[in-house]
């Protein structure tokens, strides 16, 4: 070992697999699952109005690449994407990872004149545990196995800036000396945000602390940035002399380069010029950046803000992917949050990569992207360079260890479902694998949704064995379960098939009262994975979503009629106040063509900032007549989706 080698030690960091002085982290290749592809979707209230035009396109930018968008753990989304074939391939990583604050994944929204605080799902309460369970050596551990993969995923010439705080910055700091090597360390970035936070003992904070390294220091690739001209407008006094316009601060009146000016324009104005009348033309003085960036916290009118307790400012990101890459280049943020880093890459004509472990994260990051076009932010030139943004982009999620696993032991898989419902597992019958008090249970496949057939079949046996109460689990169903439940119910015999919460548990049996079988649909919740969190799971039954067509010629027009979704804590207290329960839709899109495997954007309509409505009613137009079946995506205000297939003949 080098005489001269530093390493941070903690509780736990080689507890797998050893390799001399490191840990060799290695996971398997679990592949990515189209959700859905943004491809040519219409703004919001224009009917014609694409925002992707083909021959406005970035220089060194493919015309067959798609930015992506992952739902899933980080470490599993790295770990696929090398074993997929993508090491070395990424120009740039920033990353603004938790700062070991004992922050949590809760976040905020509004509905109507109520705001809601939605508690951490399942996988983010794993994740919160995980991080920082274990107290600092958790989060050390957390932070390795992902710098460690970062470094992989990074290109010869490429850099990452990790943004921390003075919490976590200084451990940080002698892990990454030791992942990248202290050579490849470039610099200490200070961000200076203006707000100074008051504290209990001490000097007043008012900074975040960015790590800068290379990948390899003698390859790395790095453009000078100079001050924005709107920087100098926000801190001078602006002049306009002999049709130029000049600013002014007293900072400047010693210095000779500025002295000599004042004297050559004391003698083209014929006057003395005050010592609060210093004058420079910003036009030729715009300075190279400094390792201290001015950028202001985003203040609570900001048209930027959008509500997301982490974001980071658009003008701090684009200096960053300024100095660290070109147009073209791949730019990932593998904590993307309210996706800062993804829209100014987009702005700035880089391709991207963005994954976040929060639904609710993937849903601000989609809408913020589709809003783009909207952005007045966005400078002239680069209107008239690349047209309208955003260009296409895939949503995808990573599976976990237990899908691989489960595939191949399919008994093992119905054995911990059962034991997550808390039921009791009952042989001897082909579709019932379960009961849970006078409850029977269906378990729906890991691999396949729950099928109309499948749910008839289960409902069959349950009657003919007397039972009158039966729940099916399933983790994804089949995207006519919705609309056809009820007449598989009149076919069954049964008057009322329930598939959404009513309000309370009487209201329920009494709807139910005198049918033969009450049966009700629950969703498995999202990569639950772990025994230890059974006794808090909850399984919720599914939205229900109500949609009306009408067909004229070749035009078919969709009207959302009704959408409800499961009664819980988060939404029980200002039921009172929504007059209408599509006011919880946050988002939904249509494909007006669905071909029975993808999801292509071809409309939407979201809530914005500005207004927190969507429109009920979507219009298209078909060129050629014949049968279409249309899917619907439905996001709910947390972050939740809910689908469905309508058939159409025009």
């Amino acid at each position: 070992m080098d005489d001269k080698y530093v390493e941070l030690i903690w509780n736990g960091k080689y507890d797998d697999v050893k390799l001399g002085n490191r840990t060799q982290i290695d996971y398997p290749d679990l592949p990515f699952q189209r959700i859905e592809t943004v491809n040519k979707p219409r703004a919001k209230g224009a009917n014609q109005n694409y925002l992707f035009p083909e021959n406005k396109w970035p220089e060194n930018y493919p015309k067959d690449w798609k930015n992506m968008l992952i739902w899933g753990d980080n470490k599993l989304v790295m770990s696929s994407l090398l074993k997929q074939g993508w090491a070395g391939k990424i120009n740039l990583i920033y990353i603004d990872p938790p700062f070991y604050t004992g922050a949590d994944f809760s976040f905020e929204t509004e509905v109507s004149d109520s705001k809601i605080e939605k508690e951490p799902s399942i996988i983010e309460q794993r994740a919160y545990k995980d991080t920082w369970g274990g107290g600092i050596a958790s989060y050390l551990k957390y932070m390795y196995e992902r710098l460690v993969l970062m470094k992989e995923l990074l290109a010869e010439d490429g850099s990452i800036y990790v943004h921390l705080d003075w919490h976590v910055g200084h451990y940080v700091k002698v892990m990454m000396d030791e992942i990248f090597g202290y050579e490849n360390f470039i610099q200490e970035v200070v961000w200076n945000y203006g707000k100074m936070s008051k504290e209990a003992v001490g000097f007043r904070k008012a900074h975040d602390t960015i790590l800068h390294y290379a990948k390899d220091i003698s390859r790395v690739k790095f453009n000078q940035v100079y001050r924005e001209k709107s920087e100098y407008k926000n801190r001078y006094r602006r002049y306009l002399i002999n049709n130029k316009l000049y600013y002014s601060s007293v900072k400047f009146s010693k210095d000779k380069l500025i002295l000599r000016r004042i004297e050559k324009l004391e003698n083209e104005l014929g006057r003395k010029i005050k010592d609060d009348d210093v004058l420079f033309d910003f036009d030729k003085e715009l300075k190279p950046l400094s390792d201290v960036i001015y950028v202001s916290i985003i203040k609570g009118n900001s048209a930027e803000k959008i509500g997301y307790q982490t974001q980071k400012p658009e003008a701090l990101l684009e200096k960053i992917i300024k100095a660290s890459s070109n147009e073209g280049d791949i730019v990932a943020d593998f904590f993307c949050g309210s996706g800062t880093t993804l829209a100014v890459a987009e702005k700035l004509g880089r391709r991207w990569i963005g994954s976040d472990l929060s639904k609710y994260a993937i849903q601000v990051t989609r809408k913020r992207l589709l809003d783009i076009h909207n952005s007045k932010d966005l400078i002239d030139e680069k209107k008239e360079k690349y047209g309208m943004p955003a260009r296409p982009f895939e949503i995808l999620e990573i599976g976990n260890y237990e899908v691989v696993y489960w595939k191949k032991n399919p008994e093992d898989y119905l054995q911990f479902i059962i034991k997550l419902y808390r039921a009791n597992p009952l042989k001897g019958y082909k579709y019932i694998h379960a009961v849970k008090g006078e409850r029977a249970v269906h378990i729906g496949p890991i691999d396949a949704p729950v099928s109309m057939e499948e749910i008839r079949k289960f409902a069959s046996e349950c009657v003919s064995n007397n039972l009158s109460r039966a729940d099916v689990l399933g983790w994804e169903w089949n995207y006519d379960v919705n609309g056809l439940a009820k007449d598989i119910a009149k076919e069954e015999g049964l008057e009322d098939l329930r598939l959404y919460q009513l309000p309370n548990l009487n209201e329920i049996k009494a709807a139910l009262a005198g049918t033969k079988l009450d049966l009700k649909l629950l969703k498995i919740p999202d990569q639950v994975i772990e025994s230890k969190l059974i006794p808090v799971v909850k399984f919720y039954q599914l939205p229900y979503l109500e949609i009306k067509n009408k067909i004229k010629e070749t035009e078919v027009v969709l009207e959302i009629k009704d959408f409800q979704i499961p009664i819980s804590s988060d939404i029980s207290a200002i039921l009172s106040n929504i007059k209408d329960s599509r006011q919880l839709i946050d988002y939904w899109a249509v494909d007006w063509d669905y071909d029975g495997e993808t999801f292509h954007n071809e409309w939407q309509s979201y809530r914005t900032k500005k207004d927190l409505k969507v429109e009920y009613e979507a219009k298209h137009v078909y060129e050629e007549h014949g049968e279409y079946s249309i899917m619907v995506k439905v996001v709910d205000i947390f972050g939740s989706d809910t689908n469905k297939i309508i058939k159409v003949k025009v």
